[in-house]
C-alpha cells in the first residue's frame, strides 16, 4: 500500500508538515526585517547561496552521491520554485508592503500546492475541493483590491507570483520526496542552483555593499538557514508522507501565526480588514480540507 494512504504514515506526515509551517511562519517578517537594509536581490537570492554552502558541507559530511539524472529535471524545478522564486519576488513585494499583508497572500498556498500536485505529483482532488479553493482566491482578491484602495498593489502582483512559484516547488519538491528523501531534494536543488545566483548576488553586494544592523541580519540568518534549508526537511519530508495535496493545506494555519510574528516582532498595525480576508482565506482552505476528507475513499490518483 502506498505510503502516503497509510494512516501511521499520514499522521506523520502532517506532524512533519506542521513543524515546516511553524519554520516558514517566520519568513516573511524575517524577510521584512531584513530586505529595507540589505535590499531584495541579497536577501531574496543570497539566502539561497548561504543555504548552499550548508548543503554542500552536509552532502560531503554523509559522502552523499549526486542523484541519478532523471532527478535533475525536477530538481531544477523546485530550484525555480522554491530557491529562486518565491525568495526574490516575496522580497521584492516586502519592500512596499508589511508582512502581516503578505500573510494574506501566503492563504492561497494550500490552493495553489493542490494545484500543481494534480500538475506535477499527479494528484486528482474531487470537484467541491476546487469550488472551496476558488472562494478563498476570491477572498484574497478582494483584499487587495480593498487594501489598494479600489485595485490591487502592484506588490499584490509579486505576492501572487511568489505563492504560484512556492506551490509549484512544494508540490515537485513533494513528489521527489517519496524516492529521495526530502532533505535530499533541498540540497541537491540549493547546489544546482547556487551558480546561477552567484553573479546578480555578486553585483548587488558591490553596488550597495553589506551594511546593515543587527535585526536586519537576524532575518536574513533565519530566512537562510530555517526558511531556506531545515525548514524543507521536515516539510519535504510531510508532503511525501501524507501526499502533497493534503498536507499541503496545513498551510491553513500560516497565515495566522504570520500575523502574530508581524505583530509581536515588528510592531505592526493588524487591522480588522486584514483579520476578515484572512479568517475568509483560511475558512475556505478548511472547507477544500472537509471536501477531501469527505471524497478521499473516491479520490482518483493519477500516475506521478
Amino acid at each position: 500500500m502506498e505510503a502516503a494512504r497509510r494512516p501511521d504514515a499520514a499522521n506523520r506526515g502532517f506532524a512533519f508538515g506542521f513543524i515546516g509551517i511553524l519554520a516558514f511562519s517566520l519568513t516573511l517578517p524575517a524577510t521584512r526585517l531584513a530586505v529595507p537594509e540589505l535590499g531584495s536581490t541579497v536577501v531574496g537570492l543570497g539566502r539561497a547561496l548561504v543555504a548552499a554552502l550548508l548543503a554542500g558541507i552536509l552532502l560531503l559530511v554523509l559522502r552523499e552521491r549526486p542523484p541519478p539524472r532523471r532527478y535533475w529535471p525536477g530538481l531544477a524545478v523546485v530550484a525555480v520554485g522554491v530557491v529562486i522564486g518565491f525568495p526574490l519576488f516575496s522580497a521584492l513585494a516586502l519592500q512596499y508592503v508589511p508582512a502581516a499583508h503578505g500573510a494574506v497572500f501566503v492563504g492561497l498556498l494550500p490552493a495553489a500546492t493542490a494545484v500543481m500536485a494534480v500538475l506535477r505529483a499527479g494528484e486528482h482532488p474531487p470537484r467541491a475541493f476546487w469550488l472551496a479553493v476558488a472562494a478563498g482566491v476570491v477572498a484574497v482578491l478582494l483584499f487587495a483590491a480593498a487594501e489598494g484602495a479600489g485595485r490591487p498593489q502592484p506588490a499584490d502582483a509579486l505576492l501572487l507570483i511568489a505563492m504560484l512559484f512556492a506551490a509549484l516547488g512544494y508540490a515537485e519538491g513533494g513528489r521527489l520526496s517519496r524516492e529521495m528523501g526530502g532533505w535530499r531534494v533541498i540540497c541537491w536543488a540549493l547546489l544546482l542552483s547556487a551558480p546561477f545566483l552567484a553573479v546578480p548576488v555578486s553585483i548587488a553586494i558591490t553596488r550597495d555593499g553589506l551594511s546593515a544592523g543587527r535585526d536586519a541580519w537576524l532575518g536574513f540568518a533565519y530566512v537562510a538557514v530555517i526558511s531556506m534549508f531545515l525548514g524543507f526537511f521536515a516539510w519535504y519530508r510531510g508532503l511525501a508522507l501524507g501526499g502533497v495535496a493534503r498536507v499541503g493545506q496545513m498551510q491553513l494555519i500560516q497565515p495566522v501565526l504570520t500575523l502574530i510574528w508581524s505583530a509581536l516582532l515588528l510592531g505592526e498595525s493588524i487591522g480588522p480588514l486584514t483579520v476578515l480576508a484572512s479568517l475568509l482565506v483560511i475558512g475556505s482552505v478548511a472547507l477544500t480540507r472537509l471536501t477531501w476528507s469527505a471524497s478521499r475513499g473516491n479520490t482518483r490518483r493519477l500516475p506521478a
